[in-house]
């Protein structure tokens, strides 16, 4: 987060930085913390860290890579399976195709 965004503002902000989207948020997925999980980045930095997942709806922009990606596309969820990624990236994965939106009132 920058200083003086929300927290939503920065989630829309580094959405569209990473990816070229415009995105509205539609709800929270949810919120991950595990202390035997460590990053270890490729610059040497190591942190450990919790996440907010959301799910967001694209509303504009274009596909692009940016300096904070290496690459972006589209996965069919068939060939989710098959993909190399950290085990909690699945969990986040499998926890939003197990959700349901809130009901409309």
């Amino acid at each position: 987060m920058d200083i003086g965004e929300t927290f939503a503002q920065s989630a829309i902000r580094e959405v569209k930085e990473e990816t070229g989207f415009d995105v509205r948020i539609d709800r929270i997925i949810g919120i991950y913390s595990d202390p035997g999980h460590v990053f270890a980045y490729d610059d040497g930095e190591v942190r450990q860290e919790f996440s907010i997942c959301l799910a967001c709806t694209i509303v504009d922009g274009t596909l692009l890579v940016s300096s904070e990606s290496t690459a972006v596309e589209f996965i069919p969820v068939a060939d989710l399976p098959d993909l190399q990624m950290h085990e909690s990236i699945r969990i986040r994965i499998q926890d939003y195709l197990n959700s349901k939106p809130p009901m409309l009132r």
